[in-house]
């Protein structure tokens, strides 16, 4: 499922979720491993902790915000030096034995493409879902 909501500020709310069929334990454990962070961030992107920077081999950069263990991962995502910051949450929720993963990417401006995120989000839980355990 996918969702786009613009508000008056021009700012964009750009949403992508599926449901896995992987536990919710499964596919927190992934998101943490190296593999499963490639896998959100692309090539080379690892979170570490609460302040911590990242970056990832096609130029996209951004500041670990937050963790809630087994719930939600919160990082700052800007595509290169010349784009505003945005923010994107991942948010995890037990459904059975599935888990719906949902990305929102906050703060969209006129300066990037909601579609082009879209597909860089859905290609990440695809990603994911490939690599959960």
């Amino acid at each position: 499922m996918t969702e786009l909501i613009e508000s008056e500020t021009k700012d964009a709310t750009v949403v992508v979720s599926r449901v896995v069929s992987h536990p919710l334990k499964s596919v927190w454990t992934t998101l943490l491993s190296s593999a499963g962070m490639e896998a959100l961030l692309g090539e080379g992107g690892q979170l570490g902790d609460k302040g911590d920077s990242w970056r990832a081999a096609d130029g996209t950069y951004g500041v670990t915000r937050s963790f809630h263990a087994m719930e939600q991962i919160r990082f700052s995502w800007h595509k290169n030096e010349d784009s505003p910051r945005t923010l994107v949450d991942v948010h995890l929720t037990a459904q059975g034995d599935d888990t719906l993963i949902e990305i929102r990417h906050e703060h969209v401006g006129t300066d990037l493409d909601p579609t082009e995120l879209e597909a860089h989000w859905s290609a990440a839980l695809d990603r994911i879902d490939n690599n959960a355990l």
